[in-house]
Parts: C-alpha cells; structure tokens; sequence
C-alpha cells in the first residue's frame, strides 16, 4: 500500500520528449572516412604521442580552421606522469555558446586500435572539414549559429582522461552546452547510445531524442540503448568508461555514439580491414545531421537531468526516487514497531548496541587501513578515473600491500572478539536484541543512502527486506538461516555480476571496484557507508549462526584483551632488562 502511491506518481511522470527537427547537410562518405581511419589505425598511439597529433593537425591544417592545443599531464594508473595534449578546431559562429564533437585519438598501445578509436578521429576530422573552406576556395560548405569545437582528447583509453581535464579546466568550457562523442563507431555491432555520468545524470530528454532520431533515420530502427536494469544500476553506482561522463557530472548535455558495446574491442583484433564504410557512413550521417539540428535549435536541448529511458518514453528520475523511498518505509516502520516492542516488553537494547559497536569499530579500522594503505602508495594511483577494464592492472591484485592488510585486520579482530565471544547461553530477548540493534543500525544507514544517492538504494533494499525475516527463522534449521542471509546480498551480487559480465573482469570485479577507490572515482564517503553496512551484515550473520552474544556487563569482561596482555608482557619484559640479572632470593621475592 505504501508504494502503490508512489508506483502510480511514476506511472504519470511518463513522458516523451520531442526531438529537434532534422537539418539537412551534405553527407559524410563513408569510404572516405573509412580510408582516412586505416591512415590513422597505427600502433603504440599511447597517450602524449607526439606523432598522433602532430598527424591530426596536418589533416585540418589546410582547411584554415583555427587550431588550439592544451597541454596538461596527468598520473595513469601503470604508467606514472604522462604529458599530454588535447587538439581543439574551432569553427565560429554567431552565438558564443558552443557544440562540442569530440574523439580521442589515442588507444592503450597493444595493437591498431582501427575501431577504438581512429574510426572516431577519422570521422571528427570529416565532420570538422564540413564546416572550414576547402583548400583553393575562401568560404566554407557551412556557416553555423554557434561555435562548434572538433575536440580530439588524449588520454580516453584510459578513462577518459583528456575530456575530465577539457569539462573541468580548458578555457573553452564555460560555454559548452552541448556534446557529442564519437568512439568505436565503425564497427558491425549496432549503433548505440552512451549517456550515463560520473554522477547520477543524464543528457535532456530533448538533447537524446534528437540524437536517437538522427540514427533512426539513417537506420531505419532506433539506435540501442542500455536495458532499464542497466540504467538502474549506473544511477545507482555512477560508472561509464566513455568519454561523456564527466561532461555530464559539470551538468552539460552530452552523449556517445558507439558500435562496441560496454567493454571496447581488443586492440590486438582491432585491425582496419574489419572496419564497415557502410556504418562509418551511417554513423557519419546520423552525427552531422544531430549537430546540424543542435546548432539550430540548441537553446531548447541544454542541461541534465535523471530518468530511466522506456523505447521512446521516459520515467522522471524524482519519481524512480519516490518509489524507491517508498520501498524503503516498509522496513522502517517494521523496525521502529520491533524497536517499541523491545522497550514495551523490557528487552535492553544496549547490550546489542555495544556488541554492534565493536564490529563497527572493526570495519571501521579495516576502512582506515586501505585508506592509509591508499596514501602510502600500496594500491594503484592516477588520475579519478575509471582504469581500462582489459589492462593488466584491472587484473592484478597487489598480494604484498593485501597480505598486509588482511594481517593487520586479522589482529583487529582479535582484538574486537575478545567482547564478542558467547561465553554462556544467550536467551531469546537477547537474540531478539540483537536482530533490532542490527536492523535499526540498518535503516539509519538506509536514511545516510537516501541523503547521498538515492537510486543507491537499489543494492540495500534487498537486505533490508530479506533480513527482516531472520527473526522469524530463528528456530529453523541452519540452512533455512543461512539462505536467508544469504539472499539478503542480492544487492552486492547484482552490482558485482554487472562489473563481471559487462566488462568480462569475472571475480576481478572485487578488486577493480576497490581500485575506483583507490584512485580516487568513487568518493570517500562510500566507505563508512560500507563499514556501517558490513558491520550491520556481521551482527546478522553471528546471531544466523548462533555465534552472537551481547557485549558482556562489567562483571562478564575478561580481565584483559589480547592487546592489553601483550602491552603489559613487553612492559614488564622491558623493566626485566632494565633492573639486569637479579639474585635468587630477589627471583623468588619476585
């Protein structure tokens, strides 16, 4: 009943944005473009290669359109300071305000990279050409109404490295409104929408569907685009390895054109004899009609915004949240009537309270760890960007710096149980107490996810709800109890099995979600919401185990922890050597 509302809300908030109407240009060849990506399908285009810009600029120097270049450099994970540099061809309009198309030009240096992405450069340096006077002639073919910049990016197989420094620093950036990226867009897969960010945004409605419509015209089917789920999931962990995200984390409209589909084709196979003119042309077509359509009607497609895409149709983002949020007021009110009832009934809670404490303090300190670990240079740094999925680094799990870690939690945890171990039968109220402890420590974080990313709640509504039944299982058998703890991970697993299959890391996928952390992609304040949760998963999987006892009453503590009993052993160990050998008298006096 508490989520019909809001489901009807959202039913309502459907829409279907109307695109801008088509601008007729001439035509991109395909051939051409075709030819032009073999010329520029060379291997070692790493990032900062001289010889691959230099190259790009001789191909619209003729042209007499002007050319800016931005040098910057950067830390790429693997690779240490790279110097680097963005191109910019500048055709001027009459409005200050700017389109933006863009390609990078470079790949991760194992083989041609024919489709990923010289088809990309070839085609921006096509488009470009349209709008600049032909050798001999004075004019150009086109005179548009707003600046439009043909950006060729270094650094994009590696995160997208060259646009974050373009949307966050070139002087060029504060009159963007729009963007189109070219990446992959040769190939025999089908053409395909790109639009997730850094942040849960998302290009305007208008802005995607006049792209959409450009494709379909060419095509004669719309462009494909992620599944509802997919969608879902990118809002709810913000993650895309192309090179419109972090223009739409600075809430300007931009999207990707693409024929490769989540994770980009191999290098080494990426060669130009597989590359498909009649797709160059198609891709060529949709791109310069769209920027021809944007130029005309630019003022009506600007900003962001959030929502799941249905075929044509679209569900606002506000209203995903309200149900989501709707979802979530169930297991609250479940928890605060199983919170009352404890107090109505006498069952102290602050036992339970303290027992979730030290297992907080516990995950907490392993939290510490891989941060400080982070700053000293044990795990991967660089720029915050994401790390190719196929290099060597997003596979190799750095054994020493983890073999340290998991020898400084396990003496963390030694210290923590010493409170914890059950050292006599716990009664049913305790039991009882520590499932409400852990609940309710569960549905204030649930509040802290809603306060930072609300779709986030997609990966903890599960656990919320199928932990809610742990009380009742209680007397059933040990596995009835522990597949339902299990179950309660669905969450986790649905964002894990999305990093496995879609990038094909298989069970690197839990360490390449750390290695975001540690470069910096995914923001700190993940961490104590993810210690708050592991603490809270712990608590549930001792009492599911029959492992849980409440934090001990003054006269139940043992009289020292492991750690007080080591300090005071190296203590009087330090006072033996100090006072020198003693007689025997003096011994046995001891």
């Amino acid at each position: 009943m508490l989520v019909g509302l809001p489901l009807l809300v959202a039913a309502f908030s459907v829409a279907r944005p109307t695109p801008l109407p088509r601008a007729f240009l001439p035509a991109v060849d395909g051939k051409v473009t075709k030819a032009l990506a073999t010329d520029a399908a060379r291997p070692f285009r790493l990032p900062g290669s001289l010889s691959t810009a230099d190259w790009f600029r001789e191909q619209l120097q003729p042209y007499g359109l002007p050319i800016h270049t931005e040098r910057f450099s950067a830390v790429i994970p693997g690779r240490g300071m790279v110097e680097m540099q963005n191109i910019v061809a500048e055709a001027v309009g009459r409005s200050p305000r700017t389109i933006v198309v863009m390609a990078h030009r470079d790949n991760d240096g194992r083989g041609p990279g024919a489709n990923d992405n010289a088809s990309g450069t070839a085609m921006l340096i096509q488009l470009a050409r349209a709008y600049a006077a032909p050798p001999g002639l004075r004019t150009s073919q086109l005179s548009p109404n707003h600046t439009i910049l043909f950006l060729s990016t270094d650094g994009g197989a590696f995160g997208g490295v060259g646009a974050a420094w373009f949307a966050a620093h070139s002087p060029f950036r504060n009159d963007v409104a729009g963007v189109i990226n070219l990446d992959a867009v040769g190939g025999s897969g089908r053409i395909r929408l790109e639009f997730g960010g850094d942040i849960p945004r998302e290009p305007s409605g208008t802005f995607m569907q006049t792209i959409a419509a450009r494709v379909a015209a060419q095509t004669g089917r719309l462009p494909a685009r992620p599944s509802v789920l997919r969608q879902l999931i990118d809002l709810g962990f913000p993650f895309s390895l192309y090179e419109q995200a972090p223009f739409l984390a600075q809430g300007i409209a931009a999207i990707t054109l693409t024929t490769a589909s989540d994770n980009p084709p191999d290098p080494v196979s990426d060669t130009a004899d597989r590359l498909r003119a009649d797709k160059l042309g198609q891709v060529g077509r949709a791109a310069q009609d769209a920027l021809g359509a944007l130029d005309a009607g630019l003022e009506f497609t600007q900003g962001t915004s959030t929502y799941l895409y249905l075929g044509s149709r679209l569900i606002r983002g506000w209203a995903i949240e309200l149900v989501l949020i709707a979802c979530l007021l169930p297991f609250l009110a479940t928890a605060i009537d199983l919170f009352a009832r404890c107090r109505r009934r006498r069952i102290p809670l602050a036992p339970a309270l303290r027992a979730y404490r030290s297992r907080l303090a516990f995950w907490a300190w392993v939290v510490g760890l891989f941060e400080l670990f982070r700053l000293l240079g044990a795990w991967p740094g660089g720029a915050a960007r994401p790390i190719p999925p196929a290099s060597t680094l997003a596979h190799h799990w750095p054994a020493k710096g983890l073999l340290a870690l998991a020898v400084l939690a396990l003496v963390g945890w030694f210290v923590a149980r010493e409170r914890l171990i059950p050292r006599r039968a716990i009664t049913a109220e305790e039991e009882l107490a520590g499932h409400t402890a852990s609940l309710l420590c569960l549905g204030a974080l649930s509040l802290l996810v809603v306060a930072t990313n609300p779709f986030a709640l997609v990966f903890l509504l599960p656990s919320l709800h199928v932990w809610l039944w742990l009380p009742q299982v209680r007397g059933a058998p040990l596995t009835v109890r522990l597949g339902v703890l299990l179950v309660g991970f669905a969450g986790p697993a649905l964002l894990l099995g999305s990093f496995a299959v879609r990038f094909g890391l298989g069970w690197d996928a839990l360490w390449y979600l750390a290695e975001l952390r540690a470069v910096g992609y995914v923001p700190f304040v993940v961490m104590p919401l993810l210690a708050v949760w592991l603490a809270g998963t712990g608590q549930l999987a001792a009492l599911a185990t029959r492992r849980y006892a409440p934090y001990p009453a003054a006269a139940e503590l043992p009289p020292s922890g492991p750690l007080r009993r080591a300090m005071r052993g190296s203590l009087a160990l330090r006072d033996r050597r100090r006072r020198g050998p003693v007689g025997v008298p003096e011994a046995l006096e001891g």
